[in-house]
């Protein structure tokens, strides 16, 4: 045998593995056997053996994680500076749950300096709504312009835009009152956008900073952990602000706040690999943006979310009477239809939303997500208003009464993390739908004047069980249904549907509220449409609890098929890989 054969060229194209295995098999049949050789086979058989290890070891070294931290920035890193790193892209989590809790704290008091009453919950909602609205709406669009542009940019520019709009929004009590209140929701719709920038960039910089291990777990671990910590953020400095000062200041610190955190991340966030450090820069066409960005489906897909939810939630202000109304609804749904034909189209490469590889796991997923996460919603919406409106509790009272979360989420979701790797993800659903059917159910029964320890401590306990396990399970499972070029949009495509329908459906429960609350002239009318409200989440989540229940007895069947017949393996197969 010619020794030239086993040099490995590194200027080759093959690659070392291949010249070792090629190498490997020239030599005769005999010289491949386990078996003692005889001596006129001694050089063969050391050859083989030199040849055998070779292959033994370029085989290990490529099935190892890798620890190059030029790929891995963050596995280089000394503890405090992981936790700084770590902290800092946690802030997506926090300052996101704290633009939610910091109005839904002071929401009555924001309404009465723009001359809005408690009993027009439909102006009211649209405080939150809108926020959550744009969330929701455009957060793959953000994901996807993070793939193109550089995740750290991105993520650098999203709390810059949120804080611009934060200061927004409290100088907009200087404008008149109708005036001032369109301002506000318009700057709380552009405050969203922030988030929806920050999330998936944040979610992707932690993916790419570290290597597959316990140190990435973790780190996904608090980013989920943060949202409690952020909620009650946002309740306590409202309620602070709102009770000893003057509300505007809330939306004043936390833009303040926000800049901090954006010069700091540019310091703490690393280049990652496959992002903006070392990328080659080519110049663009109008082809190339279409292609790579999917143009035609963000625009019809962004059209569609927009304009549906618009229609609902601007009913409860005006009604169904108005056509403005239905034709958003109309033009919403047809804006769906084209969407949906462009992401299934043959023709387009690269759908912001691959619906081609979504299948009924997904869909029972987006589900029990939707309808978890928007009875979620409207609870927390209502049980405040009912608190706060009938019950004469302070926004101040509020925060202290929530502080529960902190502690329980933080184990819940510590313990989820421990148990998704030794219970499949479907029973853990199924106990987040359990609880949020009695969270709001010991909301919707809670009478006003109740003490805290009855129902509203227990409300809040279950509720923040179910939001700590519903996530990380619809994650685990979108993970394990799709195929592996699709797992990063995991996450993303879950807190879109979260986002979403959060603010879908409080337009939901707005209307069957003033459609039942006799115009709200008294009390007790007010508190009836309320409940109302808090009925129609226990719906929504006895819903997403039938279908976690259907979804846990089909799953094991489905487990076995797969098992029988490895061809089927979601990701795998070869109807998907011939597609490729």
């Amino acid at each position: 045998m010619d020794t030239s054969s086993m040099t490995m060229d590194n200027d080759s194209s093959t690659p070392p593995s291949e010249d070792v295995k090629t190498a490997f098999s020239t030599l005769p049949a005999g010289d491949k056997t386990a078996s003692t050789v005889s001596p006129p086979h001694s050089n063969a058989s050391s050859r083989h053996a030199e040849l055998q290890s070779q292959v033994n070891d370029v085989e290990a070294t490529a099935t190892m994680p890798s620890n190059d931290p030029g790929k891995f920035p963050a596995d280089a890193f000394s503890v405090p500076r992981q936790i700084l790193f770590v902290g800092t892209i946690c802030t997506a989590m926090f300052t996101n749950q704290c633009g939610m809790g910091n109005t839904i704290a002071i929401v009555s008091v924001i309404g009465e300096t723009f001359g809005i009453s408690s009993k027009d919950s439909g102006h009211l909602s649209w405080l939150v709504a809108g926020y959550s609205l744009t969330i929701g709406t455009f957060i793959l669009v953000g994901g996807r312009l993070g793939d193109e542009i550089g995740h750290k940019r991105l993520f650098v520019a999203g709390m810059f835009w949120y804080a611009l709009w934060s200061l927004v929004a409290g100088l907009s009590v200087y404008a008149a009152n109708d005036s001032g209140y369109i301002l506000f929701v318009c700057s709380r719709v552009f405050q969203g956008m922030g988030p929806a920038l920050t999330l998936p960039n944040g979610l992707a910089i932690l993916g790419r900073s570290y290597s597959p291990g316990p140190h990435k777990n973790m780190a996904f671990a608090w980013f989920g952990a943060s949202a409690p910590f952020g909620a009650v953020a946002g309740f306590v400095f409202g309620g602070l602000f709102a009770s000893v000062s003057w509300w505007p200041w809330t939306y004043w610190s936390q833009s303040i706040a926000l800049v901090c955190v954006a010069g700091f991340a540019a310091w703490a966030i690393p280049h990652v690999s496959q992002d903006e450090a070392g990328r080659e820069r080519k110049p663009w066409t109008v082809r190339k943006l279409v292609a790579t960005f999917d143009v035609f489906g963000m625009v019809t897909g962004v059209a569609a979310l927009v304009l549906v939810n618009f229609a609902w939630n601007q009913a409860v202000v005006v009604g169904w009477q108005q056509a403005y109304v239905y034709v958003c609804l109309i033009l919403g749904f047809l804006s769906g239809a084209a969407f949906f034909y462009i992401e299934l189209s043959s023709w387009n490469s690269a759908p912001i939303l691959p619906l081609s590889a979504f299948n009924t796991d997904i869909a029972f997923v987006f589900a029990c997500t939707a309808t978890g996460w928007g009875s979620f919603g409207v609870w927390l919406f209502y049980v405040i208003q009912v608190a706060i409106d009938i019950g004469g509790t302070t926004p101040l009272q509020i925060a202290a009464w929530i502080i529960p979360i902190i502690p329980v989420g933080l184990t819940s979701a510590l313990a989820v993390g421990k148990l998704l790797g030794r219970v499949h993800a479907s029973n853990i659903m199924l106990v987040g739908q359990t609880v949020y059917v009695i969270g709001t159910a010991l909301g919707a029964a809670r009478p006003p004047h109740s003490i805290y320890w009855t129902y509203f401590f227990f409300s809040v306990f279950a509720m923040t069980i179910g939001l700590d396990t519903s996530f990380p399970s619809a994650t685990v499972i979108f993970s394990d249904a799709v195929p592996r070029e699709y797992q990063g949009m995991g996450a993303s495509i879950i807190v879109t549907v979260i986002n979403y329908s959060i603010s879908l459906c409080l337009g939901f429960a707005g209307t069957i509220e003033s459609n039942i609350n006799n115009g709200g002239l008294t009390d007790i009318d007010k508190l009836h449409g309320y409940r109302g409200a808090l009925w129609f989440a226990v719906g929504l989540s006895s819903l997403g609890f039938a279908l976690s229940v259907i979804y846990t007895v089909i799953q094991p069947g489905k487990t076995r098929r797969l098992v029988t017949n490895p061809d089927l393996t979601l990701g795998t197969s070869s109807h998907t890989n011939g597609n490729k």
